[in-house]
């Protein structure tokens, strides 16, 4: 089963509960839970087949630091009697995005083939968002590949600028 098909429900769970409490803490949360369920060491003791469960969530209420957080601790324990803790950061990314579209923006991946500074970056922005008809959160990527200018994926459209891409048209053109 793909990790997306299986983070989907739990990122929903989190959003809903989200919503009804404080959307701006449950997105901090998720994201400090997925960045250190991303460490090799958490997922060897959450994959430790000789610990049982309640001893796995035990370690992980401690990590996490969630033990005066009942919702938290309660999340903790799903994720680890599903053996879901290595989907944390699928599930955080699913729910920023959920947070993101219920607040009418969304994330614009912005890849540059050089490293752009801040006004630049906020340039484009401005120019995809009217584009785009939304509020949008740039995460800027370089790769040199490119050659020049730069490719943007918003949700699944990706809107390919680069000097690579011009030259692939051509070519794909040219062999028609």
């Amino acid at each position: 089963m793909e990790i997306a098909t299986v983070a989907r429900p739990y990122a929903e769970a989190l959003f809903q509960i989200a919503q009804k409490e404080d959307l701006l803490r449950w997105s901090k949360l998720v994201d400090a839970l997925a960045k250190i369920a991303s460490n090799p060491s958490v997922m060897e003791v959450a994959n430790n087949p000789t610990l049982a469960k309640d001893q796995i969530a035990s370690v992980l209420y401690t990590v996490f630091r969630c033990e005066n957080d009942p919702q938290l601790k309660n999340f903790v324990k799903v994720l680890v009697d599903n053996d879901r803790v290595s989907v944390l950061p699928e599930i955080a990314r699913q729910f920023e995005e959920l947070k993101n579209a219920s607040q009418g923006a969304a994330i614009a991946l912005i890849v540059s083939a050089f490293p752009m500074t801040e006004a630049q970056t906020q340039e484009i922005v401005t120019r995809l968002e009217k584009r785009f008809a939304r509020k949008l959160i740039p995460q800027v990527e370089v790769d040199s590949s490119l050659i020049g200018g730069i490719c943007v994926t918003v949700g699944d459209e990706v809107l390919d600028l680069s000097v690579r891409g011009k030259l692939q048209n051509m070519q794909d053109t040219l062999v028609s």
